[in-house]
């Protein structure tokens, strides 16, 4: 049956990835992503802790580690005990409570020697309010009274300003710090979007012509279409996110995932790269773990951001079973639950994503085709890919609902699928 599918859907599509159509790393075409909370991965909270996780998650498939922010954290309005990774008092230092510089660059170049890049979470939209920015005059938004100004709920940071060329040049230095003099392969930044664009184009232009291999991702969505243009890699699936949520609370459908892709392939240029998720800090912490949001579709979802267009992310936590939502602003230490671990489910789907080209992410990939069936609850696609030897091709029949379906798909064949079960076939 699986041969005989496979033959009937194959497409034809442009053979290989050829270095000249690159737009991004060729590293990271094949790549899957890991989001390194350091003060929750460990007991400890150290990058030296975390040091001893890379073996592991190496073995598992992961190629990326996203580390938080790592920096020191504002005082005066910190919140909670230990403060948000995202209110940085220095850009240019290590937060004591994770160790030293010593201890960051010898994780890196650990990190580089199993075969890992390492992007550092990027903070640019503001500092912590005890920032020594903060003495400089006009870079940082004040009221009418002179004082500075907070973002949204956001009462432990000051915004800055990008008006000021002399405060634009000073993060552009910072930034080129930690690549020249540390090492780090890219940057993911926080809240891209709140950030003038022509910041990011200038700013990444200038580090691309000294690191062409560098790696970035946008913490945003809404302005992925010119984020990406030129400054940007990768960007938020947030959107999807937030839709798979719905999907496994029975909110909406397999109609809206197909309806979703329709816009995004419309709206979002087509090289780059969505990151899928079904969990990462913001959502642990503040709208609930996986199994909260996503009961026991969360596998099924897991394996949908594989087999979709994008970059898959895994989290702290979800390869050893962590279960709770993490403190913020606390010390806080994963769980490590055999009964959820997710490790072997991540090791398959890396694997799965490996070996099949059609997966890869956007030029080096192939596009997702619908497969039509004669039931609602049924999301079914194929992606093929021809190579110089054979097209690869990679069929997903998935289950969206917590009741038992059978489908019979366009091509004849049929499943028996369990509550939010699904099958992937590949060749």
């Amino acid at each position: 049956m699986k041969k005989s599918l496979i033959f009937a859907l194959a497409v034809l599509a442009l053979a290989g990835c050829k270095q000249a159509e690159l737009r991004h790393p060729k590293w990271a075409y094949d790549a899957t992503i890991y989001e390194l909370n350091t003060r929750q991965a460990t007991p400890e909270g150290t990058f030296q802790a975390a040091e001893a996780l890379l073996p592991e998650l190496r073995e598992n498939g992961i190629d990326i580690i996203w580390v938080m922010p790592c920096q020191p954290i504002g005082k005066i309005t910190r919140k909670g005990t230990l403060g948000s990774y995202y209110s940085i008092i220095d850009y240019c230092a290590i937060n004591p409570e994770f160790g030293t510089r010593a201890d960051f660059e010898h994780f890196l170049a650990t990190a580089h020697q199993q075969g890992f890049k390492v992007i550092l979470d990027w903070v640019a939209n503001h500092t912590a309010p005890d920032s020594e920015w903060t003495k400089n005059d006009g870079w940082h938004y004040r009221d009418a009274e002179g004082n500075l100004m907070v973002q949204y709920d956001w009462t432990d940071i000051s915004k800055l300003n990008y008006d000021n060329q002399d405060m634009r040049a000073e993060m552009l230095k910072s930034m080129r710090w930690w690549m020249d003099s540390i090492g780090i392969d890219g940057f993911r930044c926080d809240v891209a979007g709140e950030v003038p664009t022509d910041f990011w184009n200038w700013a990444m232009g200038l580090l691309r012509l000294e690191h062409p291999d560098m790696f970035t991702l946008a913490e945003d969505e809404d302005k992925a279409q010119e984020l990406t243009e030129s400054a940007f890699d990768m960007y938020y699936g947030w959107t999807l996110h937030h839709l798979m949520n719905e999907v496994a609370q029975g909110k909406k459908g397999v109609e809206d995932l197909w309806a979703y892709f329709a816009k995004a392939d419309s709206t979002i240029r087509p090289e780059a790269i969505r990151m899928n998720f079904i969990t990462n800090h913001d959502e642990n912490s503040w709208n609930g773990t996986e199994q909260e949001r996503m009961g026991d579709a969360a596998p099924l979802f897991a394996a949908f951001c594989y087999v979709v267009p994008g970059m898959p992310m895994i989290y702290t936590g979800q390869l050893r079973g962590n279960h709770h939502r993490l403190e913020f602003f606390e010390k806080d230490p994963i769980d490590s639950d055999p009964e959820f671990a997710q490790a072997d489910l991540y090791k398959s789907l890396n694997a799965l994503r490996e070996r099949n080209k059609a997966l890869f992410s956007p030029e080096c990939g192939a596009p997702m085709v619908r497969i039509d069936c004669n039931n609602e609850h049924i999301f079914a696609c194929s992606r093929s890919k021809e190579g110089r030897w054979h097209t690869n091709t990679v069929i997903a029949v998935m289950n969206m609902s917590a009741e038992p379906q059978n489908v019979t798909l366009a091509t004849g064949e049929t499943f028996d699928l369990a509550p939010w079960g699904y099958e992937i076939i590949d060749n």
